[in-house]
């Protein structure tokens, strides 16, 4: 049996992860315009740099909880006929033991060099001296994550793996807006059976075969209990 499964920030706000987003709109104070997009990098990367410095650091203080160890767990078992997609760009799926986790928005722990275009790991604070370990620009470097108005990462992957699937799961996201809201949609129309997994439904259940409703921290391992029983 072949397990697509995407997550988004319901599962790591179990965690302790801020959403960061509130209600008016604003990103710890800031316009989403000012710290997620390539122009507002342009126009002020040490404001961009401050802000995903202290969501980096901020990952020291969280931990897994028991739907990430159980997302691992499943892992184990089947191996490559899991793929697991994240909205997320914290690391706790690779701290809960994932290996195999496709970042479509990428990743705090990563950075881009705009110089030459390479993906690195970075741990550290990220600053306007800091230097590109392949081409040596300094200054050029900026948060590997995926800003509005650019293109998600592992697209085809993804795509090709939806398309492949026995069993579509939607974790902790509502699954609204586009490319993920199209996934469930692509999975069904390819014979899998979907699943969403979140507290509440969302605007997007009526495309699930399956509701459950329920913490991910609770419902994920049970539900991968049960599809680990019948392997």
């Amino acid at each position: 049996m072949k397990i697509v499964i995407l997550t988004g920030a319901g599962i790591s706000a179990e965690s302790g992860v801020p959403t960061f987003r509130a209600s008016d709109g604003l990103w710890e104070g800031h316009r989403v315009e000012e710290v997620a997009t390539p122009e507002g990098f342009e126009r002020n990367p040490g404001l961009v740099h401050d802000f995903y410095n202290m969501r980096r650091a901020q990952l020291s203080h969280v931990e897994p909880n028991p739907a990430h160890r159980a997302l691992a767990r499943l892992e184990e078992h089947i191996g490559e006929n899991l793929t697991l997609i994240t909205q997320n760009v914290d690391d706790l799926h690779e701290r809960g033991g994932s290996k195999r986790v496709l970042h479509m928005h990428g990743s705090l722990l990563s950075a881009l060099c705009n110089s030459c275009g390479e993906r690195f790991r970075w741990l550290g604070k990220m600053s306007l001296t800091s230097k590109c370990p392949f081409c040596k620009a300094i200054g050029l470097e900026r948060p590997d994550i995926v800003w509005f108005g650019e293109m998600p990462y592992y697209l085809g992957e993804i795509e090709a793996a939806l398309i492949d699937c026995d069993v579509f799961v939607s974790i902790g996201t509502s699954g609204m807006v586009n490319p993920a809201a199209s996934f469930v949609q692509i999975a069904h129309n390819c014979g899998a059976h979907t699943i969403e997994i979140n507290p509440y439904p969302t605007q997007n259940a009526h495309h699930f075969a399956e509701q459950i409703q329920g913490p991910a921290g609770s419902e994920v391992p049970r539900w991968v209990e049960t599809v680990l029983a019948k392997e």
